[in-house]
Order: C-alpha cells, then structure tokens, then sequence
C-alpha cells in the first residue's frame, strides 16, 4: 500500500479507481477466507485498513474543497 506521501500525489480519479480496486480486492479475500483459511489473515486486515486510508485522503480532499471552494 502506499503511503500518505504517495496518497497525496494521486488524482481524484486514480484515488476512486484504487479505492474500487482495494475494495474488490477485500472482497475476494473475504469470499477465499469463508471457503478456506487463508495462509495469512492478517492480509483481512491490511486490506481493511488500504481503504480506511484511501478514503480518509478522500474525505479529507472534499472538506479542503468544501471550505476553501475559491481555489
């Protein structure tokens, strides 16, 4: 995953696709870990916490817009 840095340097439209593609990501381990265990999940859990960060950047970016709507 990236980090903040990185996050930061991504447009509104990569930050969308990466948020779909975590997500979908996410899911497919999911659906992999109710069939069989997987070998490493705490992969569940990193996958969780990509899209917490790539949201957060997300929200952060439309409050900025929304309190400085000038720029």
């Amino acid at each position: 995953m990236k980090n903040k840095t990185d996050l930061k340097g991504l447009s509104a439209d990569a930050l969308k696709e990466q948020i779909k593609t975590e997500r979908a990501q996410g899911q497919q381990l999911r659906f992999a870990h109710a069939i069989s265990p997987l070998e490493n999940p705490s992969r569940l859990k990193a996958s969780r916490k990509s899209v917490a960060r790539l949201l957060t950047e997300q929200a952060r970016r439309n409050n900025e817009q929304a309190t400085n709507p000038a720029q």
